[in-house]
């Protein structure tokens, strides 16, 4: 069964994983958006930027997060010259670190269902007079809330299976920074399989579910579509 630090490290995770998701779906719909629409001719690169982490190793990317967010960094020592509390080794640096790891699994999936959605729905709410704020919110996001929902869902899921990145940026405060894949990592080290199980086999159920409930709506919206 869960010990009372698997269940802690298990909240962690999800809570960790929920902030990430909000955050990430409030920074990356309008950059999605834009991905979608721009015709700039060096847009690629910045796709390249959001896409760096599918290839790049977590604990490269960790390594120069942790220096980043250290206390001699650029971003930890103007935190630590504005009062701050420090990055490096904190739940906030894990948000941070997980935003950016997890990004094109967000951003991507949104800029696809965009892309989708082609110019001729909002050239017809234009005709109609709607400003494009309006077109964005009226006509884009109904039309895309399946990218939507695959973007939380991945988005949720790759952090909860987040190791290197997290690692390399929080270490192993039991209750602050230890999650799920660090627990199950110590488990594995002390012998203690059956514990290992547990939470190995509760994250495999959990991402599955997820899994499941994206292959199922996105089937039931292809199905009711025009």
């Amino acid at each position: 069964m869960f010990t009372n630090p698997d269940l802690t490290a298990l909240l962690l995770t999800l809570k960790l994983a929920g902030v990430t998701t909000l955050i990430l779906l409030l920074l990356g719909t309008p950059l999605a958006w834009w991905l979608a629409r721009s015709r700039w001719r060096f847009k690629f690169l910045l796709e390249a930027i959001v896409a760096l982490p599918l290839v790049l190793p977590p604990t490269v990317l960790g390594f120069y997060l942790l220096i980043a967010l250290g206390p001699n960094g650029p971003i930890g020592g103007l935190m630590a010259a504005l009062g701050g509390s420090p990055l490096a080794f904190s739940f906030s640096g894990l948000v941070i670190g997980s935003v950016i790891y997890s990004m094109p699994f967000v951003v991507q999936p949104l800029q696809d269902a965009f892309r989708a959605i082609g110019r001729r729905p909002l050239e017809v709410a234009a005709t109609l007079r709607a400003s494009p704020l309006d077109r964005f919110f009226s006509v884009a996001m109904p039309l895309a809330r399946s990218g939507f929902l695959t973007a939380a869902v991945l988005g949720f899921a790759h952090t909860l299976g987040e190791f290197g990145v997290v690692l390399m940026i929080g270490g192993n405060i039991p209750g602050e920074t230890q999650v799920v894949s660090i627990a199950i990592y110590d488990h594995v080290e002390g012998m203690e399989y059956a514990q290992a199980h547990w939470l190995s086999g509760g994250l495999l159920l959990l991402s599955f579910l997820m899994l499941i409930m994206v292959y199922a709506i996105n089937r039931r919206f292809r199905l009711v579509k025009p």
